[in-house]
């Protein structure tokens, strides 16, 4: 199961939520903290999976509002990503009308 992780400080790492989970007695099988892909910073969630659904139910009840570094996280099952729509339409440049004939348009 797929648990979201929320309210992160920003300087935790891997690491620190592994060990998070640890204190709880919850064994996680993987982490991974979302980073900005410009500045590499954290953006203050992550998510972690634990194969053994009691176990990340477990995991939900202990770590829930529990500290991690001074702040509160907020951990549930994580829900799947909604799907987003471009902008502009459908794929038409932003619902724009374009005037490809007549003079003043010739290349």
């Amino acid at each position: 199961m797929k648990l979201f992780v929320g309210n992160l400080p920003y300087k935790a790492t891997e690491a620190d939520l592994q060990a998070f989970f640890a204190e709880a007695g919850v064994q996680v099988d993987s982490v991974n903290i979302l980073r900005d892909r410009f500045s590499g910073e954290a953006r203050g969630f992550g998510f972690v999976e634990i194969n053994d659904d009691g176990a990340a139910n477990q995991a939900v009840q202990a770590c829930n509002g529990r500290n991690l570094m001074g702040r509160a996280l907020v951990v549930n099952e994580a829900r799947p990503p909604e799907k987003r729509e471009r902008s502009g339409g459908s794929g038409g440049g932003g619902g724009r009308q374009r005037d490809f004939g007549g003079s003043r348009n010739r290349w």
